[in-house]
């Protein structure tokens, strides 16, 4: 191939540095906010590029107050919880939908598919819920939403990418389905599993609209919290203690919030970026 020309190399690093300025601005703005002093906040009409006198007094109110505390449990136990159970649930149905000879597959397949291109509607979901008891519970994060779809078909996809010799030499030694499953198909499939791992903990991670129908204020996590913090402009009763000259800037514990439901999923996502694009990629090729 040609190699590119200079002008034609200038125009490809000033747009990958526009679109990295882009990104990386906005989210500077935010931290240097919320480690702003009042003093820099007034300054600056608001919003911090960089802070001239760091402090940590947001955080120390935020946490000390106790409700973004509590809802940062709440959310760290939903998502740790959700993202095994939707795990376990889509690995076993995903496991037995690739499998050729499974009885009853191809319509059940159909239907799974149906609930994805016609989801239930809001009333429905909340009577269901409602008739279950699960109104103010914890459980009601989790199990209308345990199994996605698109994550099904991605995971059934990657599955039929085994060689179909793995699971017939597999049988000839004696091993049954789960030893197969188990021993095979589940350490050949890790980017798979990582994909679809990650795209379960950001979903319940960043779940704030079935808290707001089906639980009540004690019972919210952290995206909720952030939401009435930010978006409803309100600040919650029992944020950190102090006296009127002390208590931060309205805006610094907005974004104190901010980076504190923001900055989990950015440090899980290292870890997990290298099969990203091959558990994609790979899942919904071979479907």
């Amino acid at each position: 191939m040609e190699r590119p020309k200079p002008l034609t190399r200038a125009a490809k690093a000033v747009a990958l540095a526009t679109v990295v300025l882009l990104v990386v601005v906005p989210f500077l703005i935010i931290v240097s906010t919320s480690l702003a002093s009042n003093k820099d906040v007034v300054a600056n009409g608001g919003w911090v590029l960089w802070p001239e006198h760091p402090t940590l007094r947001a955080y120390r109110e935020i946490f000390e107050g106790g409700i973004v505390g509590h809802a940062l449990a709440v959310s760290a136990g939903v998502t740790l919880v959700g993202t095994a159970v939707s795990l376990a649930c889509t690995i076993g149905l995903a496991y037995g939908l690739s499998r050729p000879d499974l009885f009853g597959g191809r319509p059940l397949l159909l239907v799974i598919l149906f609930t994805f291109l016609f989801p239930p509607g809001m009333i429905p979901s909340f009577l269901l819920v409602k008739s279950l008891h699960m109104l103010n519970s914890y459980d009601s994060l989790i199990a209308p939403v345990v199994i996605n779809v698109f994550n099904l078909v991605v995971l059934r996809g990657f599955f039929q990418s085994v060689p179909a010799e793995l699971h017939e030499a597999a049988r000839l030694d004696g091993a049954g389905e789960w030893m197969v499953l188990r021993r095979i198909v589940l350490p050949l499939s890790k980017a798979a599993l990582a994909v679809v791992g990650l795209f379960y903990a950001v979903s319940y991670w960043n779940a704030w609209f079935y808290a707001s129908i089906y639980l009540d204020s004690g019972h919210w996590p952290l995206q909720q919290v952030l939401r009435t913090y930010v978006v409803g402009g309100a600040q919650l009763a029992d944020t950190g203690a102090g006296d009127a000259g002390q208590v931060a800037a309205p805006q610094t514990i907005q974004m104190a919030v901010l980076v504190v439901a923001v900055v989990p999923i950015l440090a899980v996502y290292p870890f997990l970026q290298k099969y990203f694009t091959k558990g994609v990629l790979t899942g919904a090729i071979k479907s």
